[in-house]
């Protein structure tokens, strides 16, 4: 398969497999969104999910969340993994966000990347969910597939971005990094050999025939 072939290729399956892909943190709006954003790195949306109701009970706003103590915030998130650091973050954005943003989420990229806390990927969901603004947010389930599906070198995550935002339509970039993130949470999970078989993963044999795999995505 050439790569325009692969691209092609990707889009109608994932959208055959995915037709509907849910946004999979919950939140009520941009602000809540922004903290459950925060709070998945290094931990998992079920986990982050499992924990915000409490946080929010507390604190449903900027304002609100910058007037709780730093302990507060921590005894409800530290289950989220990093709890100091992602507390101090999500008091500290909070309060920049009253100060400088009149208690507003930014719909700005780099606004939001200058928030504490939150980097470009956090930034670009957040753009994507919350304000439906084309963005293509690479995790580590995207990095490692268009790796898999030679879509992109995989050498950074920074490239993958670029490569598959130059691949495929403006108008599929906030749906497709959600279908590919289910596909790989279903089907091309790390650890699972792509031998095509039942429980295997059903795209790597056909996008990767013929190809020589990188040796990082041979050993997966």
């Amino acid at each position: 398969m050439t790569k325009a072939e692969r691209t092609a290729f990707v889009l109608r399956e994932l959208e055959h497999l995915f037709p509907d892909p849910p946004i999979p943190l919950n939140h009520s709006d941009p602000f809540s969104l922004l903290v459950a954003v925060l709070l998945s790195a290094q931990c998992t949306d079920e986990r982050v999910n499992q924990v915000t109701p409490d946080l929010f009970a507390l604190a449903k706003t900027p304002a609100e969340m910058a007037n709780l103590e730093e302990e507060d915030i921590l005894a409800i998130v530290r289950p989220c993994g990093l709890g100091p650091q992602k507390a101090k973050a999500i008091r500290n954005l909070s309060r920049i966000l009253v100060e400088t943003h009149a208690g507003e989420v930014p719909c700005d990229l780099e606004e939001l990347e200058s928030l504490p806390g939150v980097g470009h990927k956090t930034a670009q969901v957040v753009m994507a969910q919350a304000f439906g603004e084309p963005s293509f947010p690479v995790d580590t389930h995207i990095h490692r597939l268009a790796q898999r599906w030679g879509l992109s070198n995989g050498k950074s995550v920074q490239q993958t971005e670029k490569d598959l935002k130059r691949l495929f339509p403006r108008e599929t970039w906030n749906r497709l990094h959600l279908q590919i993130i289910y596909y790989g949470r279903t089907y091309c999970m790390a650890r699972r050999k792509c031998d095509g078989s039942e429980n295997g993963c059903p795209f790597c044999p056909v996008l990767n025939a013929g190809r020589k795999l990188p040796r990082k995505t041979r050993k997966a």
